[in-house]
């Protein structure tokens, strides 16, 4: 079981990025006609839109992937023009995750992020996933959320938990 944490990180990014599907659907059956407004709304001024939100979203697995497979970061295009193209860079990247096959001695090495103007980080592969992949993933992930729920679409928790839905029992199944 020598790709166990790599193999794990894959599922886990595969079951969210279907999450996000889910979310889509959520907003396209609820918007209707008005679904590519969605991709401009955002939490504050400041804050990235529903759309390049899906696409930070895709880029933290795409580049896990990328990394994985010795290949250069490569994040998609931060402008989303249609639902259509959010799904395919969901598509692309379970894709991406899929051909992945290393095994966890990956993890230590060192990862060097550029930050841009000069700036850059050496971490760890470990550290790489848990300290910088892991939480820009789950905050634009969520951060989609939050835009879908202030545009008052109908989801709340368990459509974010999605991924827990093949374990949920009864308590009077056996």
């Amino acid at each position: 079981m020598e790709n166990q944490k790599i193999e794990s990180l894959q599922n886990i990014f595969s079951s969210r990025l279907d999450t996000l599907s889910h979310l889509l659907m959520v907003a396209e059956s609820h918007f209707g006609g008005d679904v590519e407004s969605i991709l401009q709304r955002r939490i504050a001024p400041d804050m990235f839109p529903f759309g390049t939100q899906i696409v930070f979203t895709c880029n933290q697995p795409r580049n896990f992937a990328l990394w994985c497979l010795g290949q250069a970061a490569n994040n998609l295009p931060p402008e989303v023009a249609s639902l259509g193209e959010a799904r395919d860079h969901i598509s692309s990247t379970k894709e991406l995750l899929a051909s992945i096959n290393v095994t966890d001695a990956t993890l230590s090495e060192i990862k060097r992020i550029e930050l841009g103007q000069g700036l850059y980080l050496e971490l760890s592969g470990l550290s790489y996933v848990d300290d910088f992949l892991m939480p820009n993933f789950y905050f634009h992930m969520t951060t989609a959320y939050d835009i879908l729920r202030m545009a008052e679409a109908p989801i709340g928790k368990r459509d974010f938990m999605i991924h827990l839905v093949p374990f949920v029992k009864h308590q009077g199944d056996a």
